[in-house]
C-alpha cells in the first residue's frame, strides 16, 4: 500500500501542486496549513513523511520541527522543509530543529521522489521497531519512553574516508570537538577499519582519486555486518547524478562540496542521532525483552510474544491500510527423528530450521516459535503473492538442506508444511489470520507434505 504524506503549507496552490506530484506517484496526501495543524494531522494520522513549508504565520516551519521532535509518538517521523530560503545558515537552523533535509523551491521532482523513497524506507524499520518497544511495555518487561529520538550523541564514533588531506583534516578537526574521529585517506584500507570499528557514522567522499567513492559507499551498505551503520556522502555541488544515485543505493545523506562545516555538522547529528535511537530500540528487544518473550532453544519469539505483537500488527495495518502475510510451518514426519535418534537431535534439528528462517526474512519481519515443530513468521507490509514467494524458498530451502546431528548418521534430510494467509482490508483479526493460516497448512500436511497450500481469505 502506498506511503502517507503529510504536506504542510499556508499557500492552497503549493499544496494542490504537491499532492498532485505526489499522489501521482501513488502516495497518499494529507495536508495541513499551518504548524498548529500539521502536529494534530501527524499525531492522528502518523504519515511516513512530512513536507514542511518554512515560511508559515504563527508558528513556522522551524518551530514545528521542533515541537514534532518533543512529542514521542511522532518524534520518528522524518521532515523534510521545503522552502524558497537557500542559504546554509538556513539549512542548518532547519537541521537543528531535527528536520532530516530541505529542498528548495521550486522543487526538482527527481530530487523531491528519491528523498521520499529514501526516507519513507528508513521509517518502515523504525515502525516496526516501535511496535516491539510497544509489546515490550505491554507485557511490562520495558519502562514507558525510556527509548528517546533526542538523546545525547556526542563521543560517538565516526570513521572519515577521504583521500583529499587538506579536506580530510578540515572534516575532522571540526567533527572532533563533539565526537570520536577516525580518518583515512587511503579507502583501500577501509573495509577492514569500518567492520571492526564500532562505528556510529561513516563518512565517504564521492571524489576519491582511485576509488569510485559511491560505490565503495554502496558496499559499506550491504555489508552485513555494517549494513545499520548510517552512511553519509561527499558530493559536488554539481553532481546530482551521484546524489540521488547514493539516496536510490540506500545512502542515508549526502553533504555538498565545497563543505559548509555546520551544516555538516548537523546532518551528523540528525543521522547519528537516528542510529542511537534505532539501537535503543533493538536494545529493548534484544536485551530487556529477549528473556522473557523469546525462545530457549532457538532463540526466536515465543508464543506468547507472538500472539500479543499480532495483535499489534494488525491494528497497525488495518489503520494505515497496509498489507499483512502470515505463514505457519509445521515440520514433516518430526517425530520420527525424536523416536529414532532421540530429542537432542531433534532439538538440533529445529534449531538448523531456525536458522534457515532467520536467514530468509527481513529484519522487519517476525519469526516465532509457535509450539514443538511449528513455526510462524509475520511479514508487515507484504502482500500475498510476496508472502508464497517467501514461503516456497524456504521450503525448498529445507528440502535441500542436510541437518548436521551429533548422531552417527551424521545428517538427516528433512522437508515442510507451509500455510500462507492474509489480511483482510476490513474485520480481521490476528486470531482469524492465525486459524486461516493453520487450515492452510492442515491441508498442506493431508495433501502430501512437503508443499505451500494458501489460504481462502474469508
Amino acid at each position: 500500500m502506498p506511503a502517507v504524506i503529510l504536506v504542510v503549507d499556508d499557500v492552497p496552490a503549493n499544496v494542490k501542486l504537491l499532492e498532485a506530484k505526489l499522489t501521482n506517484e501513488y502516495y497518499d496526501v494529507i495536508t495541513a496549513k499551518d504548524g498548529f495543524e500539521a502536529i494534530e494531522q501527524a499525531k492522528k494520522h502518523k504519515p511516513d513523511l512530512i513536507l514542511l513549508d518554512v515560511m508559515m504565520p504563527g508558528m513556522d516551519g522551524f518551530e514545528t520541527c521542533r515541537k514534532m521532535k518533543e512529542i514521542y509518538e511522532i518524534s520518528h517521523i522524518p521532515v523534510v522543509m521545503v522552502t524558497a530560503l537557500s542559504e546554509p545558515a538556513d539549512r542548518v537552523r532547519g537541521l537543528d530543529a531535527g528536520a532530516d533535509d530541505f529542498l528548495t523551491k521550486p522543487i526538482n521532482d527527481i530530487a523531491l521522489f528519491a528523498r521520499v523513497k529514501s526516507l519513507v524506507r528508513i521509517k518502515v524499520l523504525l515502525d516496526e521497531l516501535r511496535l516491539r518497544d510497544q509489546t515490550g511495555m505491554q507485557m511490562g518487561v520495558v519502562e514507558e519512553g525510556q527509548n528517546t529520538f533526542t538523546s545525547d550523541v556526542s563521543g560517538s564514533k565516526i570513521l572519515i574516508i577521504d583521500d583529499d588531506v587538506v579536506q580530510l583534516k578540515k572534516i575532522s578537526e571540526k567533527l572532533s570537538a563533539s565526537y570520536t574521529v577516525e580518518s583515512i585517506s587511503r579507502p583501500e584500507t577501509s573495509q577492514n577499519v569500518a567492520v571492526n570499528g564500532g562505528f556510529d557514522l561513516i563518512v565517504i567522499s564521492t571524489q576519491l582519486s582511485d576509488t569510485d567513492g559511491l560505490r565503495l559507499a554502496a558496499h559499506f551498505k550491504s555489508h552485513e555486518e555494517i549494513r545499520n551503520v548510517p552512511v553519509l556522502i561527499l558530493v559536488d555541488e554539481d553532481d546530482q547524478r551521484a546524489m540521488l544515485k547514493g539516496l536510490e543505493l540506500g545512502i542515508n545523506d549526502y553533504v555538498i562540496l565545497p563543505i559548509d562545516t555546520n551544516e555538516m555538522s548537523a546532518r551528523v547529528k540528525t543521522q547519528i542521532r537516528r542510529k542511537k535511537y534505532q539501537d535503543q530500540l533493538k536494545s529493548s528487544y534484544q536485551q530487556t525483552i529477549n528473556r522473557a518473550i523469546t525462545d530457549s532453544l532457538t532463540g526466536l519469539y515465543n508464543k506468547g510474544y507472538l500472539n500479543t505483537h499480532l495483535d499489534n500488527m494488525v491494528r497497525h495495518a488495518l489503520n494505515n491500510n497496509k498489507p499483512l502475510s502470515l505463514m505457519i510451518m509445521d515440520m514433516d514426519h518430526f517425530k520420527s527423528v525424536n523416536d529414532t535418534y532421540g530429542h537432542d537431535v531433534g532439538d538440533e534439528v529445529l534449531k538448523q530450521l531456525s536458522e534457515i528462517i532467520l536467514k530468509s526474512v527481513r529484519s522487519a519481519d517476525l519469526a516465532a516459535r509457535f509450539g514443538g515443530e511449528e513455526f510462524v513468521i509475520l511479514m508487515p507490509e507484504t502482500d500475498f503473492n510476496q508472502a508464497q514467494d517467501v514461503a516456497e524458498r524456504i521450503r525448498r530451502t529445507v528440502e535441500s538442506t542436510d541437518m548436521k546431528v551429533s548422531h552417527a548418521v551424521g545428517t538427516i534430510k528433512k522437508t515442510i508444511s507451509i500455510g500462507v494467509a492474509y489480511l483482510n482490508e476490513m474485520g480481521d483479526s490476528g486470531a482469524a489470520i492465525l486459524k486461516r493460516a493453520d487450515e492452510a497448512l492442515y491441508k498442506a500436511k493431508h495433501g502430501g507434505r512437503n508443499k505451500v497450500i494458501a489460504a481462502e481469505n474469508q
